[in-house]
């Protein structure tokens, strides 16, 4: 195959990824049109069309998402096995994406890796942080990181923290002016903190569980928020319940300035783990990430 070709084929990969010419332009260093022109010139020597354009977006026509999907691992396999070539160095180096939740990010991942990046400073670490269900290894992360509970069993799961544990708070000041909600019904009655999940852009639905028996329950309230630490702080200040990681509002449980209910229908569960692909080619620099990570229980 021309090497042109390769190019042409890398260059859709990211397109296809980033769905808009000017954010792949920018990964690939061409300009926005000079990148059209290149996938025009790949749907014509194709015979199909593998994109659709509007004046906002690009998305992969039926085609283009199964060259997508073929490509992707194999794109990723040449990158992993370039990027082992790093073992031969005296001192580990490259660059490894990780793919988090906010949360995660800021109370596991950066701590632990602080470290890591003054000890190695050829190693890179590129962090994504969202809350969406991410596949990472058609959008090219090394890793994501999730609770235990909710990672494919096809991926190799290993525990960057100790059991977690979801709960509802409010500030006394708000339970003082509507009261304490004694069921899981009475939460309707609320006003509820919401969060926005954007993998399907649907509301997060309060999960409880008690003695095996799980409940989903779906709140409403004036205020939605795509991340936690908002949620954290409108409870703070007495705008409604939230529901959120008891890692998270700990402190402030401990000092009065939040209350929890209905805690008998919040057990722990698995908590945070860095997962990927048993296939994947690692380098030194991801196994040193993992060590660095790695749960090994509370001090």
């Amino acid at each position: 195959m021309d090497r042109r070709h390769l190019a042409e084929l890398s260059s859709f990969l990211t397109v296809a990824r980033e769905r808009s010419f000017t954010r792949a332009a920018a990964q690939v260093g061409v300009t926005p049109s000079a990148l059209s022109h290149s996938m025009r010139a790949l749907e014509e020597r194709l015979g199909v069309r593998l994109l659709n354009r509007t004046t906002r977006s690009v998305t992969p026509t039926d085609a283009g998402e199964r060259l997508l999907l073929s490509l992707a691992p194999r794109f990723a396999e040449i990158e992993a096995e370039v990027a082992a070539l790093s073992a031969l160095r005296d001192k580990p180096a490259g660059t490894v994406r990780i793919n988090a939740d906010e949360h995660s990010m800021t109370t596991v991942l950066w701590p632990a890796l602080q470290p890591v990046l003054k000890d190695y400073p050829d190693i890179q670490i590129e962090i994504s942080t969202d809350y969406r269900l991410t596949d990472i290894v058609a959008e090219r992360f090394d890793a994501g990181v999730r609770f235990g509970e909710i990672i494919a069993k096809d991926m190799i799961a290993v525990p960057i923290g100790p059991d977690a544990r979801m709960i509802a708070v409010a500030s006394p000041g708000y339970f003082a002016a509507h009261g304490r909600p004694e069921t899981l019904e009475d939460l309707t009655a609320h006003n509820c903190i919401n969060l926005r999940l954007p993998t399907y852009g649907g509301l997060y639905a309060w999960e409880f569980e008690q003695d095996g028996r799980e409940r989903h329950v779906r709140v409403d309230g004036q205020l939605t928020f795509t991340s936690v630490f908002p949620i954290l702080r409108a409870a703070l200040e007495g705008f409604g319940i939230g529901f959120l990681p008891q890692s998270l509002v700990q402190r402030h449980l401990d000092s009065g300035a939040l209350e929890a209910v209905l805690t008998q229908w919040s057990p722990p569960f698995a908590g945070y783990h860095l997962y990927y692909p048993s296939r994947r080619q690692h380098t030194p620099a991801f196994a040193l990430v993992v060590e660095a990570l790695r749960y090994r229980g509370a001090n």
